[in-house]
């Protein structure tokens, strides 16, 4: 080999590769791709499609994502408080609206309870395609961005699903977060709830203006009526309110009646074209008349005074707690008709109110007035009297326990007599025909627990008198003594038999419970006269016939309790001897009434009340005109009231209970007293010879000095509790009476007393009953003697609390 370098070859150009069809081998490694030119000018502002595409299938993944964390993160949450929120509404026996109490006019009531034209008018306007679409319509929401942005209205563009979450589970404020919520709660909503409870609950909830929350108060507020009765065309106005609540209120703004026909014209026809309205009936409707605005939660008048009262009666009675009442909710159907309390309130303004000069007469101001009714047979109360006006005066006075019922507590005395078949002093059977010694002031015989010694009105001496007559003129004396016969135990336990409660104050056992010192409410001695009339059955008194929660949940009423708490004939014969008491006695002005009637007068102490209790056989009443200072509550007397010497049971009570109770059975079939009377009951005895007629002055004289021993004409000797038994006709009797008897104990009532009055006269509304004090002296229309206490200075009676004056 030669050492001389070789020439190095020569390198190639380099040739195309031509692939496999060259038969050459693929060179090792693959060359680079040309660059693409830049974009240049307007081509950099368009994305690339691979741009475009990353965009979409990122903001699918986001969009997909955020559903599923959103409807996972967002929960159904609790009510509000506005939309659980109610009223309790206080309907009448008839099912009309008595009252509402609580902050927002809301009733909720089932679907059922809720006219099916409604229903669809309310579908017809706000959602036609309800049942069958989902939730929430994408188009409908962009539909209404639309609308609101180029100026066609402002649109919610939401579901009446979406509606019922914002009116019940959100606030109503227009925010992003808000409207995100309402989004995935709807859907969660609809997946969980029927469309039914969704309806109803939106229908619940809904403002239809006038304070209306709810298609019920709605119903109420614009038509008077209820849910379930509404027609197609009030329905069609209801549900155009929902649009705009204030501008659609014709009565409100009759301006805008055309704008407010249109919108139910548009809901009018669309109930026919979903077919839920048949053209005959679309063309025969008219734009309904909506009534005046009234403001339904008032409580003016005598609605305040029954709201507390029922509201008092479910709590105590356990039908309802007391914090679920406060919550709301509740239909109350009250057993108060509304003719009779209207007729109530009527008597009570002609006869009484309308008499009083409040600016002349101070006294005037002091007048109150309660009353109450009660069907007999069923112990239902139907009418109530509590005052002229509950935000002017609260104190209901149908239910108040704090004045004296006077006289009229005296049938229950005689009731309790022939209920224990008890028997006078000296042993004879007391009936409508035994004899009492009438003397004004006599101390009664037979009590152990010290000297009494009560008046009749205006120290008047009556003689020897039948129990008939005493009730007629309402002897003091006569029942005092009858008290102590019976047994002041068993009185006072017959007035709780028949119907008076136990709790009652001053309801304690002495000769004094006769007087009707106690201080029961006009409502307990209604449902007491109720028994009397009812034969001696007596129905606990109920004031709720009927209690909804919510609208669909009833809630469970005590079971009605009814008993014989007297016997027929007991009842019976105090019955005959009231329907006396009518017709000759105190309760004359009851026979206005055009009908069969039982009745007594009553006045309390010092004549701060006055008394008319009474029945026929399907009504038993009870009128109390009470004298109270309005600025310090104290009892005042009612001397001068109305113009008039004084105030008692047979004038203003009696006028009104008379006036009422007509009216309250008018059309009703006149029904007579069913009696089955006490044996020898059946015969009236005449009248006593011997009564002044004249007002005792309280001199120890003649028939009215009890501490001079007398012999009739038989010559039968008697104490003055004793006076006789039954006496036949044309048996007069004799003058018996006897020596008193101290009894023992502490010296009573007899001595000197100045007790406040009018001077002189009589009972001027024929309420001749007695002056009932303890205190023996002086009413300014008499002498200043001592009526029977021999001399005795005492003026008070230790045990026994202050008895009326006059009866």
């Amino acid at each position: 080999m030669s050492d001389e370098p070789q020439p190095q070859p020569q390198p190639q150009p380099q040739q195309p590769n031509r692939g496999w069809a060259s038969g050459a081998p693929e060179a090792a490694g693959k060359a680079k791709k040309p660059k693409r030119p830049r974009r240049t000018g307007w081509r950099r502002l368009i994305p690339t499609w691979r741009i475009v595409l990353s965009t979409v299938v990122i903001g699918l993944l986001l969009i997909v994502g955020g559903f599923f964390l959103g409807y996972h993160l967002v929960q159904i949450p609790a009510a509000n408080a506005l939309a659980t929120k109610q009223s309790n509404v206080y309907l009448y026996a008839d099912g009309s609206v008595l009252a509402r109490d609580g902050e927002v006019n809301r009733e909720s009531v089932g679907l059922a309870r809720i006219s099916k034209d409604a229903q669809h008018a309310v579908l017809a306007a706000e959602d036609r395609d309800f049942y069958t679409e989902s939730a929430i319509d994408p188009m409908a929401m962009v539909r209404a961005g639309w609308n609101t942005a180029t100026g066609k209205g402002k649109q919610s563009g939401s579901t009446i699903t979406q509606q019922y979450v914002k009116n019940y589970y959100l606030a109503q404020d227009q925010t992003v977060t808000r409207k995100v919520k309402e989004f995935f709660i709807a859907i969660k909503l609809d997946r969980e709830k029927s469309k039914a409870e969704i309806l109803e609950g939106y229908l619940n909830t809904s403002f239809f203006g006038r304070g209306a929350y709810g298609i019920q108060s709605a119903a109420q507020a614009y038509f008077g009526v209820d849910a379930k009765d509404l027609t197609a065309a009030q329905g069609a106005y209801l549900a155009s309110l929902l649009n705009a609540p204030s501008q659609y209120d014709v009565v409100a703004h009759p301006e805008n009646r055309p704008a407010a026909e249109a919108r139910w014209n548009y809901v009018m026809n669309g109930m026919v074209d979903k077919g839920w309205l048949s053209a005959s009936d679309r063309a025969a409707a008219k734009f309904p008349k909506p009534k005046q605005s009234t403001i339904s939660t008032n409580m003016s008048g005598q609605r305040g005074y029954v709201v507390n009262i029922v509201k008092k009666y479910l709590i105590e009675n356990g039908i309802v707690d007391e914090e679920e009442l406060g919550r709301g909710g509740y239909r109350i159907t009250t057993t108060l008709q509304k003719d009779k309390q209207d007729a109530f309130v009527k008597a009570v303004d002609d006869k009484l109110m309308s008499q009083l000069d409040k600016k002349e007469r101070k006294v005037d101001t002091y007048v109150r007035a309660g009353g109450a009714s009660v069907d007999p047979k069923t112990g239902k109360v139907v009418a109530m009297y509590n005052g002229i006006d509950y935000v002017k005066q609260y104190t209901p006075n149908a239910t108040r326990r704090d004045f004296q019922v006077g006289s009229t507590f005296k049938p229950f005395v005689f009731t309790s007599a022939v209920e224990n078949h008890s028997e006078t002093q000296n042993g004879r059977t007391i009936n409508p025909n035994t004899r009492y010694d009438g003397t004004s002031e006599r101390p009664v015989e037979g009590w152990a627990g010290g000297r009494y010694a009560p008046e009749n009105e205006d120290h008047r001496d009556y003689g020897n008198v039948t129990v008939r007559e005493a009730t007629d003129k309402s002897i003091n004396a006569v029942y005092a003594q009858m008290a102590v016969d019976v047994g002041s135990d068993k009185v006072m336990q017959t007035a709780i038999d028949l119907g008076l409660s136990k709790n009652t104050p001053e309801l304690t056992p002495s000769p004094s419970i006769a007087l009707g010192v106690a201080t029961a409410s006009p409502l307990d001695m209604a449902e007491a006269y109720a028994t009397l009339a009812n034969h001696g059955r007596h129905s606990t008194y109920t004031l709720v016939e009927k209690v909804m929660k919510d609208g669909k949940q009833e809630v469970e009423l005590p079971e009605r309790r009814e008993h014989q708490a007297v016997s027929r004939e007991a009842a019976d014969t105090t019955t005959s001897v009231l329907r006396s008491v009518v017709q000759n006695g105190t309760a004359s002005a009851a026979q206005a009434v055009g009908r069969p009637a039982a009745a007594k007068t009553g006045t309390a102490e010092e004549d701060t009340a006055a008394w008319f209790a009474g029945y026929t056989p399907d009504l038993a009443t009870v009128v109390a005109v009470m004298g109270q200072d309005p600025k310090t509550a104290a009892h005042k007397s009612l001397y001068g009231a109305m113009g008039l010497p004084r105030i008692n049971g047979g004038g203003a009570p009696a006028e009104i209970w008379s006036q009422y109770t007509r009216n309250a059975l008018e059309g009703e079939p006149v029904a007579d007293f069913d009696l089955q009377l006490q044996a020898g009951a059946d015969v009236t005895a005449p009248p006593s010879s011997d009564a002044s007629d004249e007002p005792g002055d309280g001199d120890e004289s003649g028939s009215g000095d009890p501490d001079a021993p007398s012999t009739d004409e038989e010559d039968d000797t008697q104490t003055p509790g004793d006076s006789g038994g039954s006496t036949p006709p044309g048996d007069s009797g004799g003058t018996e009476t006897g020596p008193p008897t101290t009894g023992g104990g502490t010296p009573g009532s007899g001595g000197p007393s100045t007790e406040p009055g009018p001077t002189g006269g009589g009972d001027s509304g024929g309420d001749s009953g007695g002056d009932d004090s303890a205190n023996g002296g002086t009413d300014p229309g008499g002498g200043a003697t001592d009526g029977a206490g021999g001399g005795d200075s005492d003026t008070g009676l230790p045990g026994f609390p202050g008895t009326p004056r006059r009866q």
